[in-house]
This record gives structure tokens, C-alpha cells and sequence, in this order.
């Protein structure tokens, strides 16, 4: 006799106000729901023609994300919201054998030798990215860690570091990432009703038309690409090109284009939220920042990238950092394929599950005083992948994340070395909506205040 009870429901609110509620403020839902049904929940937030099981059990999570597709299925379809971005033919869109087929081609330029080439120019690009903030003048830390993210991944991915077509992609790319800055302008993910082109003044409308410009520079990068190959280019476009599938054809251009869009988008604005929550908790924290410079100290005054990324308290500080406010609050969906039992409750066929990372990482039974910043927590235990995932986990983990957590730690470290800062706002920096994102809702608001002595140490040039 099967005894398993149905997953509970959240209050019975309508489907079309839980998803209003999970689009303008997604941590006070996230958080009132667990109080009621601490491990598994299931909520109204995917529209009205269906629902969404919340899992934050850490082992539930690992059955869910690591088990064979007859129990649950990764469909590229239940990304749907994130195609008026990144299109149909993206990894994050593909099924079956053709994503495990495409993850392989784009995971080699995210590890090894490729990642350590990436080193210097990541702590090149901060410096140029702060020398440029006034003095004594409030700025927005988001917004030069995004100016920074962004060059990296232009590189990484184009291979282009200059030139009109670099500064019209930059510029355009910034732009359509800003206008899902908020709950409100990222609504227009979530409500399909409201994804009207009425023109270039109405905010479907101009991002509209900032797609098809990012098109049209995309698809004439490739078409040179393409009639003047070059074998000594070892971007990310150039990988992608000269790769072939198993019956020896090339990617297409809307593959191509589909795909970048992809790792333009994920590996630029996730990354530039991460520096600059860091930053925000380690000035919010004066001992955190005066243990960590005293850390940095002990590499002298011109550090290997590699050393810095070693060092154990830094790394304990971005943990915590991509713990205490994941960018990414859930897992990539899965499918329930056929009736099971899941933490004593009954899935059928065709619920969809996600791990929830934001309410893994705010466990009292994991973490603690969850809510408090304290990166000792990553000194005195190991987590295992499914208690500390800020990444994901299972077939469908971040492809750069190797890239992301690099960048975090040599950015950070950078920053802490050769400027002094200071927060500029007194209340608190809180988690708000960015696009499916997590992100400071003021921006992070600082003060350059000065100069450190190790301004003057000499970084390498880059080629």
C-alpha cells in the first residue's frame, strides 16, 4: 500500500498572485514558504498551465539532479523563459545525447592551461575598470564589476578586446542585461502578455531591437570568421567553428549565435553580482577585510594569480559570498518521468523539480545563524556539492564556473590590494530580482577613498 502523501501546496493562492509574489520579491516567498514546508513545496509561479516543486533537501537534490533519465528528465523546454534571450539551440535549450554532445565542445576553454592564461588579464582589467572611478564621489560597485565581467568574457568568448565592433557589443550587451535590472522590468520574462513591441520607446520594444543589433554584429563576426579562417585563434567562437558533430557537420550560424548568446549573458552578468556582493560584505565586515589583506600580504608585493586563487581565507570569503546570496536561485528543471516517492511525498509524470539553492543555503541545520556572513564556516567543514551549490549541480551544472570562481577571488584580491574603499550608503544591501538573478538591489553604493602603497606594484603586460 502506498502511504506517500501529495507534495503540500503553499496557501491557496491564485496561480497568477504566487507568481506575481515569486516575480517582485522571490526571497520573502522562498523564505515564508520553507517555514511551513522546510524540505519540498509546490508553487504556482510557472503560469497557469502548471506548477513547480520546490526541493531543499540536500539529498532529495542529489536523487533529483544526478539520477538516470527514467525517473527524471533535463528538458531544454522548461528553460522556456530564457528564450526571448538566449534562443532555441543554446546548450541550456538542448535535450538528451545533443546537450551532452554540445557541453563537451564548450567545456575545454573553461579549465586547464586556457584558465591560467586568463589570470593576469583578469587583474589587468579590474585595475583599468577602477582607475577610472572619480575620487570622494559615490559610484556603483555593480556597475564597474559588470564593466569588468564583461571585458573578460568578451575576450574569453570573441577574442576581441578592441575596435567598433568590440565597443558596439559591450555597449549593447550592458544595456540589455540593464533592462531586467528590477522585479518590475524583469516581468517581462515571466508574463508573456506583456512581451509587445510597441515600438522603440516600450521596454519589449527596445529590446527588441538591441537583439537584433546584437544579431546583426554576431552574425557578421561569424561571416568573417568564416571566409578568412584563422587556426591560431583559440577564442571560444573560434572553438565552436572548427568543431564538427559526429556525422563531420559544423554548427550553424543561429547555433553559433544562440550559443554566445548564451556565454555572453551567463558569464558576465552572474559573475559581476558575485564581485560585487563581495565587496559589499567585506567593507559591511571591517575584520573579514583587514584578515584578508593580511592573507594577501604573506605573497609579497607582485603574486602569482594561481597563489591568490589558493589561498584559503579568500576562498572561504567568496564561498560564503556565493552562499549567503546565491545569484542563481534554483536548479535548471527536471521532469518527473515516472510515479515516485520523493521525501515521503507522490510525483507523477510530468511534475517538474528544482532544487532550491537560495533556501540549501539558508539551512539552520547546514549553515548556522544562516543569515549572518561568517566565511569560518568554510574553514571548519567541507560541504558536500548538494549542501553548498551555487553552480548547480547534476548534467546540467555552470559550464564556467571554473571561469566565474577565478575571477571572484582575483578580482576581489585586486581590488582589497591596490584601493581603498568605503561604503558609501549606512543601510543595508539587500537581495532584490535581476532578470532569474540575485542581486544587490542598490547597486552596492561605495567611496574611493585612496590609493594602497601596492598601487604601484608592477602587473604583467598582456598579449
Amino acid at each position: 500500500m502506498n502511504t506517500a502523501m501529495q507534495p503540500p501546496n503553499l496557501p491557496n493562492a491564485p496561480g497568477w498572485w504566487q507568481q506575481f509574489q515569486w516575480v517582485s520579491d522571490p526571497v520573502s516567498y522562498m523564505e515564508t514558504a520553507a517555514r511551513q514546508h522546510p524540505d519540498l513545496f509546490t508553487a504556482k509561479v510557472v503560469g497557469s498551465d502548471g506548477s513547480l516543486v520546490f526541493v531543499n533537501q540536500p539529498q532529495a537534490i542529489q536523487e533529483i539532479l544526478t539520477n538516470d533519465r527514467k525517473r527524471f528528465l533535463a528538458l531544454g523546454c522548461s528553460n522556456r523563459i530564457l528564450s526571448p534571450l538566449l534562443g532555441d539551440y543554446s546548450v541550456i535549450m538542448l535535450d538528451g545525447d545533443r546537450h551532452k554532445r554540445r557541453r563537451q565542445l564548450l567545456m575545454p576553454p573553461f579549465h586547464g592551461e586556457r584558465m591560467r592564461t586568463y589570470g593576469q588579464l583578469i587583474c589587468n582589467l579590474t585595475v583599468n575598470a577602477f582607475d577610472d572611478v572619480p575620487l570622494h564621489q559615490p559610484f556603483s560597485v555593480r556597475s564597474v564589476t559588470q564593466e569588468i565581467s564583461l571585458n573578460i568574457i568578451m575576450q574569453a568568448v570573441f577574442g576581441l578586446s578592441e575596435g567598433d565592433r568590440f565597443q558596439q557589443l559591450k555597449q549593447l550587451m550592458a544595456s540589455m542585461a540593464d533592462l531586467f535590472r528590477s522585479p518590475l522590468t524583469s516581468s517581462f520574462l515571466f508574463f508573456s502578455v506583456l512581451q509587445k513591441d510597441l515600438g522603440a520607446w516600450s521596454p519589449w520594444g527596445k529590446f527588441v531591437r538591441e537583439r537584433q543589433q546584437i544579431d546583426t554584429l554576431i552574425y557578421t563576426e561569424i561571416a568573417e570568421r568564416r571566409s578568412q579562417p584563422d587556426g591560431d585563434r583559440i577564442d571560444i567562437l573560434s572553438l565552436l567553428m572548427s568543431a564538427r558533430d559526429e556525422v563531420g557537420q559544423p554548427m550553424t550560424d543561429q547555433e553559433l549565435r544562440d550559443e554566445l548568446m548564451t556565454l555572453l549573458f551567463a558569464g558576465h552578468e552572474t559573475t559581476a553580482t558575485a564581485i560585487s556582493w563581495a565587496l559589499y560584505w567585506v567593507h559591511h565586515l571591517p575584520a573579514i577585510r583587514e584578515t584578508l589583506l593580511q592573507e594577501l600580504a604573506t605573497l609579497g608585493d607582485a603574486p602569482d594569480p594561481t597563489d591568490i586563487f589558493r589561498l584559503p581565507y579568500l576562498t572561504a570569503v567568496c564561498n560564503e559570498t556565493l552562499r549567503i546570496y546565491p545569484v542563481a536561485m534554483l536548479t535548471f528543471p527536471r521532469v518527473v518521468q515516472e510515479p515516485l516517492t520523493v521525501l515521503g511525498y507522490q510525483l507523477e509524470p510530468g511534475n517538474m523539480v528544482v532544487g532550491c539553492i537560495y533556501l540549501v543555503h539558508q539551512r539552520e541545520d547546514l549553515y548556522p545563524n544562516p543569515t549572518q556572513f561568517q566565511p569560518e564556516r568554510f574553514l571548519d567543514r567541507q560541504f558536500s556539492p548538494y549542501e553548498f551549490m551555487p553552480f548547480g549541480g547534476g548534467a546540467r551544472r555552470c559550464i564556467g564556473e571554473a571561469l566565474a570562481t577565478y575571477e571572484l577571488k582575483l578580482a576581489l584580491a585586486t581590488v582589497l590590494s591596490h584601493y581603498q574603499l568605503t561604503l558609501a550608503d549606512t543601510q543595508p544591501e539587500y537581495p532584490r530580482r535581476r532578470g532569474v538573478t540575485l542581486a544587490p538591489a542598490n547597486g552596492v553604493k561605495m567611496v574611493l577613498t585612496g590609493l594602497r602603497s601596492r598601487q604601484a606594484m608592477p602587473l604583467a603586460e598582456v598579449t
